[in-house]
């Protein structure tokens, strides 16, 4: 049997990860601390057009544009070290103290962990929110990132992969279950439930890694709790993406996707299934102008630097709207 790289390839990224962030779990924000002025210096370096991308960026991710006042058991800054930081919070602690680090151990703010499907009472930073008009009060940032930013290489041409539709996971919601129960027999498909609660089901499959999946030509991305954990890697792959309308968004910001350009649409019952899927079976150009737009979007989000200037941004606009803190730096950013 051969062996699968994608296994090894995940385990080597979350180790690389954990590796280079361990630091954030043992020493004090004093030992830590880096000035924001240096990256400030090198935002206003940037050609213009991009110094306005993360502008909007910066503004859809941090809503909140008049001054507010934090209340509640709230954290300072130099002692985010007292975050609990179990097995399912770890991540999130370490991407959160990543940026921490750059501004005053006396400012506070608060957060919200995991999943969030709701809109927080105050603004706090968050990994997800739903997408609505309405979310002020939730500040994204990329969070949990060693999970939802994982991206695996794609070298499979489109044209190269199995004409068919794959999706595998844990089918615990309600969207989920749907999608399997009418397609799982389906002879153009091959998606499954992989939880051992599904077993004895028609629609349970084992494991495929997401090497596996990138062998197949249209991969489906269905919201669970919150986002859909493997749209960043489809978006980012060679194959096209199946999805509904999102629900909720992360860092990827996936309440500005646009249908058939970015994304094959789904209605939510998914009736139009076959028909989608026969039409880009028959129309591999217009598979492939998606993904490459796909392909585009996701571009910005592999940029490291720019990555960490837009979210000291919309850390530093949170700290200097938020009444009870410091200014986070002397620079004007806006």
């Amino acid at each position: 049997m051969p062996i699968d790289l994608g296994i090894y390839h995940r385990r080597l990224h979350k180790l690389a990860y954990y590796t280079r962030h361990s630091p954030f779990g043992l020493l004090p924000h004093r030992l830590l601390a880096k000035s924001i002025e240096p990256v400030l210096a090198e935002f206003a370096r940037l050609p213009s057009e991009i110094q306005q991308q993360i502008r909007q960026r910066v503004d859809y991710c941090n809503r909140q544009n008049q001054p507010f006042t934090l209340s509640g058991s709230l954290t300072p800054v130099g002692l985010a070290g007292n975050f609990k930081r179990g097995s399912h919070t770890s991540a999130y602690y370490y991407d959160l103290a990543a940026l921490l680090r750059y501004f005053p151990a006396e400012a506070r703010f608060a957060y919200e962990f995991g999943d969030v499907t709701h809109i927080p009472a105050q603004p706090a930073f968050v990994k997800s929110r739903p997408i609505r008009s309405d979310n002020q009060h939730s500040v994204l940032l990329k969070l949990d990132s060693v999970r939802h930013f994982y991206i695996y290489p794609d070298r499979t041409p489109f044209a190269a992969k199995r004409d068919q539709l794959v999706w595998r996971g844990a089918a615990h919601q309600e969207q989920r279950l749907r999608f399997l129960r009418q397609y799982h027999d389906h002879p153009q498909c091959d998606v499954g439930c992989v939880h051992k609660q599904s077993i004895g089901q028609p629609y349970h499959r084992s494991f495929m890694s997401v090497g596996q999946q990138l062998q197949y030509k249209y991969i489906l991305s269905i919201e669970g709790n919150d986002v859909a954990t493997n749209l960043k890697w489809i978006l980012a792959s060679r194959s096209l993406c199946f999805m509904t309308t999102p629900v909720y968004e992360t860092w990827l910001l996936e309440g500005l996707l646009q249908p058939e350009v970015h994304y094959v649409h789904l209605q939510p019952d998914y009736s139009d299934f076959e028909e989608k899927l026969a039409f880009y079976q028959q129309h591999p150009d217009a598979a492939e102008r998606i993904i490459r737009n796909a392909n585009a979007y996701m571009q910005p989000f592999f940029n490291s630097r720019q990555e960490l200037i837009t979210s000291l941004l919309v850390m530093q606009k949170y700290f200097e709207l938020a009444t009870d803190n410091q200014p986070a730096g002397d620079a004007e950013i806006f």
